[in-house]
């Protein structure tokens, strides 16, 4: 199964919810980033929310959410869009520990609980929206659902998962948003918090095989939930190239023949997707000679 997006509405129209699968997403980060559990279960639950934020967002508006919680992985960097692209990193990718007291990947204590979450959102216009909210826990479900609540004004349960192979690649991956609406009854909210609180992780239900749809009729019963669309998520990065290119032009013709003088060639790093392009010495030339006009 690809990873996809499902949006729905529940409860008669009160309620919004988000129900995605990322195993192969988040498998794709690992491999490219070669993080080691504790660290792929940060990253990957960081992106599984991302991404379902990002699907909120309309047309070419995209988003980057920035977690900084004074752990041991350093930072965690995702963008997302409104096209269900997401990609991401951790400063450290080479970060395990052993299992908490719950008997799960130890996240908030690779996080770090001292620090923030902040998202930009660049909805198109002159100005970039941007809210930032304390962690709660480090365990980044609760950190995101504070950040909806406290930044966004909307009553939200976050849920994301990852569980990761002896072999340090992704075994399941996912998550889910609910989201209340103005005039939600207390009956209605009552069922919902009940139904969370005693769920089983939703890590476990996508390893079980639950598809989104079916994740979110286990949190808001099967009769209650009015499939909108689904949308397909995949890792993407937008960098190429060109891009690097046109990085290198701007740093001017001094520090290009500096380059060229001292080594010879150029070799630049992508964070977000980990992919290297070299650039030799006559390409280092060209580009001088087109900065010299």
């Amino acid at each position: 199964m690809s990873d996809y997006l499902v949006k729905a509405l529940a409860f008669e129209g009160q309620v919004r919810a988000y129900g995605i699968r990322t195993t192969e997403t988040v498998g794709e980060a690992q491999r490219r980033h070669d993080t080691w559990p504790t660290a792929s279960a940060a990253l990957g639950r960081a992106m599984t929310a991302s991404v379902m934020m990002g699907a909120m967002l309309k047309g070419d508006n995209k988003m980057t959410v920035k977690i900084e919680g004074g752990g041991p992985i350093g930072s965690i960097l995702v963008d997302s869009n409104a096209k269900g692209h997401v990609r991401g990193y951790v400063t450290n990718p080479h970060v395990h520990f052993d299992l908490n007291q719950h008997g799960k990947l130890d996240v908030a204590r690779a996080v770090g609980t001292n620090g923030t979450l902040s998202v930009v959102k660049d909805l198109g216009l002159r100005e970039h929206f941007s809210g930032q909210t304390q962690l709660v826990s480090g365990e980044l479900g609760e950190d995101f659902t504070y950040y909806l609540v406290s930044s966004e004004q909307v009553p939200s349960a976050v849920g994301v998962g990852v569980l990761v192979n002896p072999d340090n690649t992704i075994l399941a991956a996912g998550g889910f948003i609910i989201q209340l609406l103005p005039g939600t009854s207390e009956k209605t909210i009552s069922i919902i918090e009940e139904k969370i609180t005693n769920m089983t992780p939703v890590s476990k239900l996508i390893e079980k095989g639950l598809t989104p749809e079916e994740l979110l009729e286990e949190i808001l019963g099967k009769g209650n939930v009015k499939f909108l669309e689904t949308m397909p998520i995949n890792f993407t990065c937008t960098c190429s190239k060109e891009r690097f290119e046109q990085a290198l032009i701007s740093l001017g013709a001094k520090e290009l023949t500096e380059i060229i003088e001292e080594e010879g060639q150029a070799e630049t790093h992508c964070h977000f997707c980990n992919e290297k392009y070299l650039f030799n010495k006559p390409e280092l030339q060209a580009m001088r000679d087109q900065v010299m006009g």
